[in-house]
């Protein structure tokens, strides 16, 4: 693990706090980019699912 300096606001630290129900600002903090994370993973998995569902045997009328 990395250790960062940065400036965190401290109402969107309470609220992250409230709802995620950590204690400590470090579980706020890797909680929270935790949950950003796999956030970014399902969103991309969405994408590709439906890309993969996409008929590609229909491409000459893309460009028409």
């Amino acid at each position: 693990m990395t250790k960062h300096l940065v400036d965190i606001d401290d109402d969107a630290l309470s609220a992250a706090r409230a709802q995620l129900g950590t204690e400590t600002i470090k579980d706020t903090v890797n909680l929270a980019l935790l949950h950003a994370g796999r956030a970014r993973s399902k969103a991309v998995k969405a994408s590709l699912d439906r890309l993969a569902r996409v008929d590609f045997d229909r491409r000459e009328d893309a460009w028409r």
